[in-house]
């Protein structure tokens, strides 16, 4: 170790696997900005299930090992690298990505990758915006075109980009419906935008949807769980509707006859697939939100850094999300 160099306590991951790969630290050195980056002290971090299929080596992209996870830091600027001149020290911010990862006391981040944050939002609840809110956006506006007056179904609205969706949809003006597992998740997510709420527990779920939006069928379906729901939203889907696929954990058996009558699309979606100019748009609107007051961040379990563990077990084993899981620095 270099003489005078900071440490920081941090989360590094040496191999791929379960949640227990993630080991906590205190003895990273704090990274340095360079060239077009800066330095965040962060406050909160973001934890997406994106993460955990990452750590476990089954994510399309992997990272160079070892690594620190986390995508979504809030915070405050601590340092500037050479020719960064919209930031400096001491300005609130948020991230949709990091260079040296989030789950950390002190991330780097491209200039390009950073937004300000503004006084309405705690840092809480800006560790919350980053994949969340520009997934919802990308899928709702971007790759399913929804149009004021369609309707949206988000088919799991009770997590951090079910409630994000909902929230946007509302604000567009589209019908929004949505899904949630426990009687709690299902009061967040009518206070969160959704005209209208389903127990996707209950088994006649699907018949309650069908009676309640008629003939005519759904617009759009925003997907969380495409291995377990795809089969059943390509029969809730309008003529031209399309199922936009935000989450699946393995594969489903579908008849592509239910596509042709309706002529209906299934379309994935991937932030990461996001141009650096369909980012500005997005973050735009996202800001324009903030400021008039239809974004608001849902707060579910916050974790301590040393408790990410547990955080990546809860994350995708437990029963019913209600807002979105942070750790807290």
């Amino acid at each position: 170790m270099a003489t005078g160099q900071k440490l920081m306590r941090a989360i590094r991951v040496f191999e791929f696997g379960g949640p227990d790969v993630l080991k906590f630290q205190s003895d990273i050195a704090v990274p340095i900005p360079k060239d077009h980056q800066v330095l965040i002290k962060v406050h909160a971090c973001g934890v997406n299930p994106v993460d955990t299929y990452i750590r476990s080596g089954s994510y399309s992209r992997k990272p160079l090992l070892p690594y620190t996870p986390g995508s979504d830091v809030s915070g405050v600027i601590e340092a500037v690298g050479e020719n960064v001149s919209a930031f400096k020290k001491g300005d609130r911010v948020f991230t949709t990505g990091t260079i040296s990862g989030g789950y950390a006391e002190f991330a780097v981040a491209a200039d390009d990758t950073v937004y300000t944050l503004p006084e309405k939002l705690d840092f809480r609840q800006g560790a919350a915006l980053g994949v969340p809110y520009f997934t919802a956006y990308r899928a709702l506006l971007h790759s399913a075109r929804a149009k004021a007056g369609e309707s949206v179904l988000v088919h799991g609205a009770s997590g951090g980009v079910g409630l994000a969706a909902c929230q946007i949809a509302r604000a567009y003006g589209l019908k929004v419906l949505g899904t949630a597992g426990t009687e709690e998740g299902k009061n967040i997510v009518l206070r969160n935008g959704a005209h209208e709420v389903f127990n996707h527990r209950e088994v006649n779920y699907i018949d309650k949807i069908k009676k309640s939006v008629g003939e005519k069928g759904i617009n759009i379906i925003l997907e969380m769980l495409a291995n377990v729901n795809l089969s059943n939203d390509l029969n809730l889907l309008s003529y031209g509707g399309r199922v936009i696929i935000v989450g699946s954990r393995g594969p489903i058996e579908i008849n592509p006859r239910d596509t042709m009558a309706k002529e209906s699309s299934i379309i994935g979606v991937a932030m990461y697939s996001s141009t650096q100019e369909e980012f500005r748009q997005f973050a735009a609107a996202l800001q324009a939100g903030m400021e008039v007051g239809w974004l608001k961040p849902v707060i579910g379990s916050q974790y301590p850094l040393e408790k990410a563990v547990q955080a990546h077990e809860n994350i995708i084993h437990s029963s019913g999300a209600t807002g979105k899981m942070i750790l807290v620095m």
